[in-house]
């Protein structure tokens, strides 16, 4: 038998390079006669002495034995393995077997096959082989002159003469080879030199051939070559008699002659035949059989097959040679043999005195292997051939020892050797009288065996023991763990290892515990054994009285009736004892067979075949039975010698069959049965094998009331009652017979659908109409679809539509009566949501006329404030900068690294622009947003100032940094320069745009600090009115605002700073000189021009025209009048206010009349006055007389309040020492009626001043109204917010209106108020004018 590995090893060995390889002798070949030939394990006794001693032997049946090729070629697909025997390479299969045949053909002529090239590529030979046959062959393409248009189809280029050279190749190479190829003869080559060469390719090192063998194809899955039952071949009558030829390889393993009969499992290839399909050179390596049984090849046709064998007396011989001649080999893989691995030349064995015979096994001929012979071969050429594995009675012996072989290989066996005995044992009566004697033999042995390991180990100290069922377990569940011997008499396991055993040969390799904690496992005890081994010994049951046991059975009364099995088994009894074929035996024969077709037919009308063939599409059965028919066939079984299984199940059938007419009729006579009912009688139905009339009315019926149910269901739940559902219901209900019933659901459900469909389209219609209805009209048609008991898509849509109506309207409302000003972003979600909506809504344009007054005003405040091209945005210029310095980042570090006081929570801090945007979008009321924008403008103050000492500090140092950075493009300082008043840093004329020297000096801003244009307080107003018009909250707004809150209290500290006579001209405390420092050397060789200039604006006013002739300056690398005051000469108050001076976003003449208080040097007449401490009268003097004026009608209207209050003049007079230092603080009680919204809203337009007209209503025209109480509830506010609460914290203008605000409506806090004035914008906007 071939087992070809999948890729043999280089030859162990050979003859040498100069050596030629000798054939060895030839093996036995036996012609049997028809009458040898007809029992082929007879035959192989009978050759068996002489074959042994060769190992091989080749059997030629007789001439006219030729069974037919029955496997389908063309469906036999495999995957090939590869062989590689050489190096040579190529695109495909076929190209590779034409090169391979081409060179044999010049090898064997005596010349070596070398491939041209032509044009430098290596020519295919396949190729134009292939297109020289296409064309007609060499003769027609040399006549008609077409090589040129071969050459072309080639490849190459046209012109060149090429097809002169492939002609040339092609006659020297090709053109013999096919002039053979068309003769006789189709073997081309002699058996004899493909040996030779197969043996030189093997030995020789420097060529490698790859070839592909389709080995071990079992037959179970393709089909074996012999014909089977039941095979997909039709054979004629003649052909049948192969079936059953003890020659079939199907056959052979399962005759009674072979012992592995009694295997119960389907072994491929020891079993079950293994196909193998050849080509050239594919070859199968030195190897045994399995257990070293016996094996079979059959070559069905094809090329020869050559075969070397060893006899099983030299194998051991034969495996020290290859281990003396490759032990690096046997090392490493200790059973290389059987690992199919492995070649050697038969001459390298010979040399080393190993007997070798060969043969060439041809198409139609048997080549049989005997027991532990070594064999390999090749193949020829293309074949095919088909192998088994047998075992007759004589492998016993050897079968037992082989398994103690693979014991000490530690080797996997394909079957239990003892189970097989044992199986055998257990059929000792039905053996052969040869088998049963040569088992008995075999099972002494083993139980001799068994019985000293087991008495081994109990001497161990294993006591524990359990009966178990080896054969129940797979072949690789109960393995030695340590030698692989499939374990069946016996095993030992232990509980730590679960799963895991070994044989009683390595109890000490299972684990390290005692082993009195282990447990014998056994199959059978020695008590079982030596029964069946005594059953061997015994012969069968006499023939009288099997005959009396048949009689018994044949005239039996009706009570002692014996079954057919019984029946069965004295037939199958004669047949194993080989009793004689007498009229009782064939009378039994007779009865048996009737009563087996009386089963067959009960059985198929119990199997309930009639299920099968309905639920399939198929109709009735022609062979069915009536109900008549089937109550005949139950008598017949009862009339039978045997009892039949079937007879009670199908007397229960016919019983049920009759129950299942009465109940169908009756069900079919109600007007409308249930389809549960209708349904399981069909269910029943289907268990019948029976023809039955009513079943195709009974189907009807059930579709009908399938239909009906559906429809009654679908109806229980209108909300999930669709459209598709109403017309897939009638659509099914169309194709139904015609019923009552139906007719009036289907009218029924073609109403429903008529009116749900109208309604659908009408809110279709509804939700897309332009202009959009109102929310009543939608509602009532909302209301009419809710009656239909179905779902509507477009009903549920405009419902949908009307909820959200609603709640939107719901929404403006509660936006309406909540008493706050709107914020922007919730009026803009409003709007997207009111737009979304189908429905007519009254306030949606209002609602988008807000918001688009709202971004009209944006715009308008954006082209007041931003500078053309401006980066900034309009937030960004009207809240306190975020962005200043490196302070605010290194105060942030600071404070994350320190800890939080228990019980504290921190409060949430503006960092950047997009906080202070999210606080105050977040915040809910003005108050909040004014508070964190009062917090920004402290973070801001405290940033500059820090930046602005920085800055300062870096240019005043004395001592010369070399890596010190300035001006935006951040490089060494170089003249001329110019500083900015803000940030203090230094900058480079040529880099930044600065003003023209004709333009005069000017305070100058770098790029960083001027950010807007900076309108006047009289452009701002407006702005700030018309928002209080719209009466809409956004962060631009309140930024707006607080900046002109700001503002106006800078505007109060600068008026109150110049009024005092504190300021000084600077040069007085400045000193001179400051700047001159480490620049001085280069000042006079900078150029005092530069290429921009900066347009004159808000940001830089004229200064006075001294402030050019300051010596201070003259030598500083700052061009003329670019320097800014120095901070060291002026006074923290001064140092701020001048800052902050910087950082309003508006314009006021105080700033201008700060510089020039601080820079125009005094004469000596206003220097008296300044040292004097009291003033005369002046125009500033008057500018404060309005700001005294007010304080005393302050102090009388707060005296004039307290005492309607119920205040004493005690109390009044601590009031007043209080107010003295802080700022005057009072908390009213709100009035409960307070003015509805329009009202305030025109009081609102009253209190803001014009843009023409900055003037306020006088102290006089408005101290008319202080004793009035609603002067005293309203608050004169911008904005007023009317806040709500049992008390409410108001502050009085220090100006000249004197009048009360909230403080929550004008942005100061109670602590702000106790400590600094306040003064409201009208004040600071009337006052302006009397300042300058």
């Amino acid at each position: 038998m071939e087992a070809p590995g999948p890729r043999p090893a280089p030859a162990l060995g050979g003859p040498g390079p100069l050596g030629e390889f000798l054939p060895p002798p030839e093996c036995p070949v036996f012609e049997p006669s028809w009458e040898e030939f007809a029992d082929p394990f007879a035959f192989i006794h009978k050759i068996r002495p002489i074959a042994e001693q060769t190992g091989i032997c080749k059997v030629r049946p007789p001439p006219d034995w030729q069974p037919p090729f029955a496997c389908d070629v063309d469906k036999l697909h495999f995957t090939p393995r590869i062989q590689r025997l050489n190096e040579l390479e190529a695109q495909t299969r076929v190209k590779l077997n034409f090169l391979d045949q081409i060179a044999k053909y010049w090898e064997l002529q005596g010349s070596t096959l070398k491939i041209p090239h032509v044009e430098r590529k290596i020519l295919d030979l396949f190729q134009l082989n292939k297109l020289v046959a296409e064309e007609g062959g060499f003769a027609v393409v040399c006549k008609d002159r077409k090589w040129t248009k071969i050459a072309t189809k080639m490849g190459f280029a046209p012109g060149k003469a090429v097809g002169s050279h492939i002609r040339g190749h092609y006659e020297r190479i090709l053109n013999p080879y096919n002039l053979f190829l068309s003769g006789d003869s189709l073997r081309m080559v002699p058996t004899e030199l493909v040996e030779k060469e197969f043996w030189r390719l093997v030995s020789t090192i420097e060529e490698d051939v790859t070839v592909e063998y389709g080995a071990d194809i079992a037959s179970k899955e393709f089909g074996s070559g012999f014909p089977v039952r039941d095979g997909k071949v039709k054979l004629s009558p003649e052909e049948e008699e192969y079936l059953d030829s003890g020659w079939n390889l199907n056959n052979m393993p399962v005759m009674e002659q072979s012992v592995l009969a009694h295997i119960t499992a389907d072994i491929c290839g020891m079993k079950l035949p293994w196909l193998y399909v050849g080509m050239c050179f594919s070859s199968f390596c030195w190897h045994i059989e399995d257990h070293w049984s016996y094996s079979i090849n059959y070559l069905h046709w094809g090329e020869p097959k050559t075969w070397y064998g060893v006899p099983g007396y030299a194998a051991e011989q034969l495996e020290t040679v290859m281990k003396r001649l490759a032990p690096e080999l046997f090392i490493s893989q200790p059973d290389l043999l059987h690992q199919l691995v492995t070649i050697m030349n038969p001459n390298t064995l010979m040399t080393h005195e190993v007997p070798v015979y060969r043969t060439n096994q041809c198409a139609g001929e048997f080549v049989i292997t005997f027991p532990r012979a070594y064999h390999s071969g090749f193949n020829q050429g293309f074949n095919f051939a088909e192998a088994v594995n047998f075992c007759t009675v004589d492998w016993l012996p050897l079968g037992r020892q082989c398994v103690e072989h693979y014991r000490l290989l530690h080797r996997y066996c394909v079957f239990s050797h003892d189970e097989m005995i044992c199986k055998m044992a257990s059929k000792a009566d039905v053996l052969d009288v040869v088998v049963a004697s040569t088992v008995q033999k075999d099972m002494a042995i083993m139980i001799e065996d068994e019985k000293a390991l087991r008495e081994t180990v109990r001497k161990l100290g294993v006591i524990d023991s359990e009966r178990m069922d080896f054969e129940l377990l797979p072949d690789d569940e109960r393995q030695c763990v340590k030698c692989k011997t499939t374990c069946f008499m016996s095993a030992i396991s232990c509980s730590c290892k679960p799963g895991l055993l070994v044989c009683l040969h390595h109890v000490k390799e299972l684990c390290s515990c005692p082993p009195y904690k282990y447990k014998l496992r056994y199959r059978y005890t020695l008590d079982d054994l030596y029964p069946m081994m005594n059953a061997l010994k015994l012969r069968a049951e006499s023939y009288n009285e099997w005959a009396l046991n048949v009689n018994e059975a044949l005239e039996a009364k009706i009570n002692k009736k014996k079954s057919l099995v019984s029946f069965k088994a004295l037939i199958e009894e004669s047949e194993t004892k080989k009793f004689p074929d007498n009229d009782l035996l064939r009378h039994l024969r007779l009865v048996t067979q009737d009563a087996e077709k009386c089963a067959s037919v009960a059985q198929q009308l119990l199997n309930g075949k009639r299920q099968t063939r309905y639920r399939s599409g198929g109709g009735k059965s022609h062979n069915q039975l009536t109900v008549n028919e089937l109550r005949q066939f139950v008598s017949q079984l009862h009339a039978l010698p045997c009892v039949l299984s079937q007879t009670p199940l199908l007397k229960d059938l016919l019983n049920r069959v009759e129950d299942f007419q009465q109940h169908s009729q009756k069900l079919l006579s109600e007007e409308m049965p249930s389809a549960a009912e209708l349904q399981d009688l069909l269910d029943v139905s289907f268990e019948f094998d029976v023809e039955l009339p009513q079943l195709a009315e009974m189907r009807v019926r059930l579709e009908q009331a399938h239909w009906l149910e559906e429809v009654q269901q679908a109806c229980l739940d209108p909300s999930s009652l669709t459209l598709d559902d109403m017309r897939r219901l009638i659509d099914l209900g169309v194709g139904l017979a015609p019923y009552s019933a139906v007719e009036k659901a289907m009218a029924r459900l073609q109403e429903l659908l008529t009116v749900s469909e109208h309604w659908d389209d009408k809110a279709r219609s509804l939700l897309k109409a332009r202009p959009r209805h109102s929310l009543n009209s939608l509602a009532t048609v909302v209301k009419e679809i809710e009656e239909i008991p179905a779902y509507l898509p477009n009903g549920a849509a405009l419902k949908d539509s009307v909820q959200r109506a609603r709640d939107w309207l719901q929404d403006v409302e509660a936006l309406q009566a909540g008493g706050r000003v709107p914020v922007l972003d919730t009026l803009i979600e409003l709007v997207t949501r009111g737009r979304s909506i189908p429905v007519h809504l009254n306030s949606l344009p209002r609602l988008e006329s807000l918001v688009a007054e709202v971004h009209v005003w944006k715009e308008c405040a954006a082209h007041t404030f931003l500078t053309e091209n401006s980066s900034y945005s309009l937030l960004e210029v009207l809240c306190p900068r975020c962005d200043i310095g490196l302070l605010g980042l290194k105060r942030k570090q600071r404070k994350l690294k320190e800890p939080l006081p228990s019980g504290k929570k921190r409060s949430p801090r503006v960092e950047s622009l997009s906080d202070l945007e999210r606080a105050l979008t977040e915040s809910r009321e003005t108050a909040s947003a004014m508070a964190t924008l009062g917090e920004a403008r402290l973070r801001e103050m405290e940033a500059l100032q820090s930046l602005r000492q920085a800055n300062e500090g870096k240019l005043l140092s004395p001592v010369q940094d070399v890596e010190m950075k300035v001006c935006l493009c951040q490089k060494a300082p170089a003249a001329p320069m110019i500083q900015c008043e803000l940030c203090r840093d230094a900058f480079h004329t040529g880099c930044v745009a600065v003003p023209s020297i004709a333009q005069g000096p000017r305070i100058w801003l770098c790029p960083h600090c001027r950010r807007s244009e900076k309108p006047p307080l009289e452009k701002i107003l407006p702005l700030l009115a018309s928002l209080q018009r719209i009466r809409v909250r956004l962060p631009e707004g309140d930024a707006l605002r607080y900046m002109i809150e700001r503002t106006v209290n800078w505007q109060h500290r600068a008026r109150q700073l110049l009024s005092s006579g504190n300021l000084q001209f600077v040069r007085e405390r400045a000193g001179a000189g400051l700047l001159c420092g480490r620049w001085q050397a280069a000042a006079g060789q900078a150029p005092e021009t530069s290429k921009l200039s900066q347009p004159p604006g808000p940001t830089s006013f004229s200064l006075p025209d001294d402030w050019d002739n300051r010596t201070s300056y003259l030598h500083s690398p700052f061009s003329t009048g670019r320097s800014c005051i120095p901070l060291h000469g002026l006074s923290p108050e001064v140092s701020e206010l001048l800052m902050e001076a910087q950082l309003l976003q508006v314009s006021l003449p105080e700033i201008q009349e700060l510089y020039q208080t601080l820079l125009v040097k005094p004469s000596p007449a206003q220097q008296a006055d300044r040292s004097s401490p009291v003033r005369p009268s002046s125009e500033k003097s008057d500018g404060c007389r309005g700001k005294r004026d007010g304080v005393s009608g302050l102090e009388s209207k707060l005296k004039r309040r307290l005492e309607r209050e119920g205040f004493s003049s005690e109390r009044w007079d601590r009031v007043a020492k209080m107010r003295t230092p802080k700022k005057k603080r009072i908390k009213l009680s709100h009035p409960k009626d307070m003015n509805s919204f329009k009202l305030e809203r025109e009081r609102s337009y009253e209190l803001v001043p014009s843009a023409d007209t900055q003037s306020l209503p006088s102290d006089t025209s408005y101290s008319g109204q202080e004793d009035s109480e609603d002067e005293d509830a309203i608050c004169p506010a911008v904005s007023c917010l009317q806040p709500e609460g049992d008390e409410v914290d108001w502050v009085q203008c220090d100006g000249s209106c004197n009048r009360w605000f909230h403080q929550v409506c004008v942005g100061v806090s109670p602590e702000t108020a106790e400590e600094e004035d306040y003064v409201c914008a009208c004040c600071a906007a009337t006052d302006a004018p009397g300042r300058r």
